[in-house]
């Protein structure tokens, strides 16, 4: 199959036209008024008005355009049949008031990759598929990836039938309200074996590009990562006439349990958060009854991140005991390492370090990503585009336009090594 388009040396990239034009009509989509931040959660408005956004482009461009049975979108050149496709892309929706850049980042870039490998007169010799994956972040139901889990079948159809959000809306009564049929998800295995390699690229979310000085990178793995729930029972009772000896308020255990998994990082050299918490009654001046929350951790190897989290629980039970608060702790989602495809990597640094004045330094990174939960089932790898703050996951999340082409243009020229194969 051949595309054909226009392109004079030393011009301005076609991909970077484009995708200046994508970023603008796409920016204002789910973000709030008064935090600036994004609120594109899965299966609602504003997720509505961004997969219509992806729907526009694709169609825009000529590409096949459909909805895989878990929520997916694909945009398609050439036959997905064939086989051995190459497929790019990312996410859309955001974690609460996060940033513009965290998934959006990958789906504009794929597009606009695809446009500059048109303007090239690119001859593809494999199938291209550009993808958003559903619920990448896990902000409404608790659970990250859920797109990407169905598909792969790391995520049951009874599991995901049980997800709920805050309001206690199961997934299956949003994706029908949505106008997705819930009994069609789960595994798609003859999905998957269209495609010969995915490749996501994502803004950095950290500063090693920046302190590198480098554009671009390559992944190397994710650091293994997981959530876990703690539940600290005590006793709701008055704030105000309950005297302090005779409480059994789980907050204490609770904000003792916050600071205990700061030093267990610490020591490990890991990392571990507890950034979402819920309390009953959640008065002003009432003692909890429950105060609920939630440990996000990441280490570098599995060793370390059984040590803080073995850490943490037993500090957590200790308090516990100690303030007569019974502790329940559940593991609600777990990832281990990720090594991505070591030949597809060297691959990707081969095709960059090829008539290329980038530097293309492969690096790390403890972020979860769909690429990760891929990579079980195809070959999968990432590029990363500089961050010169390393906020992520924020309104103050931020690439510069130069480096947003650069990573353009190293996903095109990636993109084209890959097709001709």
């Amino acid at each position: 199959m051949t595309e054909s388009g226009n392109s004079s040396a030393g011009a301005r990239p076609a991909g970077g036209d484009s995708f200046h034009t994508m970023w603008r009509d796409l920016l204002p989509l789910g973000r709030h008024p008064d935090s600036r931040g994004y609120r594109r959660f899965a299966w609602t408005g504003a997720d509505s008005d961004c997969r219509a956004w992806f729907r526009e482009q694709a169609e825009g461009r000529g590409l096949a355009y459909e909805v895989d049975r878990n929520g997916n979108q694909w945009a398609w050149l050439g036959d997905p049949a064939a086989g051995d496709a190459v497929v790019t892309g990312s996410h859309l929706d955001s974690v609460p008031d996060g940033g513009a850049f965290d998934g959006p980042l990958g789906v504009v870039s794929s597009f606009a990759a695809l446009d500059e490998l048109r303007a090239r007169q690119v001859e593809f010799g494999r199938p291209l598929a550009i993808v958003n994956f559903g619920d990448e972040e896990g902000a409404r139901f608790g659970l990250a990836c859920v797109g990407s889990r169905l598909t792969s079948g790391q995520l049951t159809v009874e599991q995901a039938h049980r997800l709920t959000d805050g309001e206690g809306i199961t997934l299956p009564r949003a994706m029908e309200t949505a106008g997705h049929d819930p009994d069609a998800i789960g595994a798609d295995p003859e999905r998957l074996a269209r495609i010969g390699a995915f490749v996501e690229l994502h803004v950095e979310q950290g500063r090693a590009l920046d302190l590198s000085g480098d554009r671009v990178g390559i992944a190397s793995a994710i650091w293994p990562h997981g959530r876990w729930r703690f539940d600290f029972r005590g006793e709701a009772n008055h704030a105000g006439t309950t005297r302090l000896v005779d409480r059994r308020d789980p907050m204490l255990s609770y904000a003792e349990t916050v600071l205990a998994a700061r030093r267990e990082a610490e020591l490990a050299g890991a990392v571990a958060t507890f950034g979402k918490i819920s309390v009953e009654p959640n008065g002003v001046n009432a003692i909890p009854s429950l105060v609920r929350g939630w440990l996000d951790s990441r280490a570098a190897d599995q060793e370390s991140l059984d040590q803080v989290v073995g850490g943490i629980e037993k500090a957590a039970r200790e308090y516990a005991e100690a303030h007569g608060i019974d502790l329940d702790i559940v593991r609600e989602s777990f990832t281990p390492v990720v090594e991505f495809d070591h030949a597809l990597r060297d691959e990707l640094a081969r095709i960059l370090g090829t008539g290329s004045d980038l530097r293309v330094p492969v690096l790390g990174t403890g972020a979860g990503h769909d690429a990760g939960i891929l990579s079980g089932t195809v070959p999968t790898a990432m590029l990363f585009v500089r961050n010169p703050t390393g906020v992520s996951h924020s309104p103050a999340e931020f690439a510069a336009e130069d480096d947003c082409v650069a990573g353009v243009l190293a996903l095109a020229d990636v993109l084209e090594g890959l097709t001709r194969r």
